[in-house]
């Protein structure tokens, strides 16, 4: 781990706190959409697995301490016990598992195939660890936490196209990074 990891991985936490200062909206059984997800995303494939991954779980640490960095301006351990925190739970998966799709390509990967790799880790392994934590915290069947869940898509949706688009210029613009 050199210098330069280390400031890109505490880059991407405070870029990931930053888009917490988006306003948040609230739907059904108290998970908030927010931007901090497309900072999960941009960290995977900015970074690739171990520094995106890491830089996540630097971000999870400063919020289990108390820094009220998660939209709204919340923090504190207790948050990871809500009906959020498998979401949480997932975000540093989440970004691993796309900077490792993204770092199996010597250059960037095609447009398509980026979406595919940034939908797979920012939407499909973050829900795959929040939506049964949702349905035990919210008491209810998981069928019915995933039909919930399905209302945050279309805006992760929109997150995982900004971000494939925004990680294709970085990566043109620093192809070292």
């Amino acid at each position: 781990m050199t210098t330069k990891d280390t400031v890109y991985i505490a880059l991407f936490a405070a870029l990931t706190a930053a888009l917490g200062l988006i306003p948040q909206i609230t739907l059904a059984a108290g998970v908030p959409i927010t931007a901090q997800s497309m900072g999960v995303m941009l960290a995977g494939a900015l970074l690739g697995a171990k520094r995106g991954g890491l830089a996540i779980v630097l971000f999870l640490a400063l919020v289990a301490i108390g820094l009220p960095l998660l939209a709204g301006g919340r923090g504190g351990a207790g948050v990871f016990f809500g009906a959020s925190g498998g979401f949480l739970l997932g975000f540093p998966l989440g970004a691993f598992v796309i900077g490792y799709l993204f770092d199996r390509h010597r250059t960037r990967p095609p447009f398509a195939l980026a979406l595919v790799y940034v939908a797979g880790g920012g939407i499909g392994v973050v829900y795959l660890l929040g939506v049964p934590w949702l349905a035990q915290v919210a008491n209810l069947a998981t069928q019915q936490a995933l039909l919930g869940s399905l209302a945050f898509v279309p805006g992760d949706l929109i997150k995982v196209v900004l971000t494939v688009l925004i990680a294709r210029e970085v990566r043109k613009a620093l192809p070292d990074l």
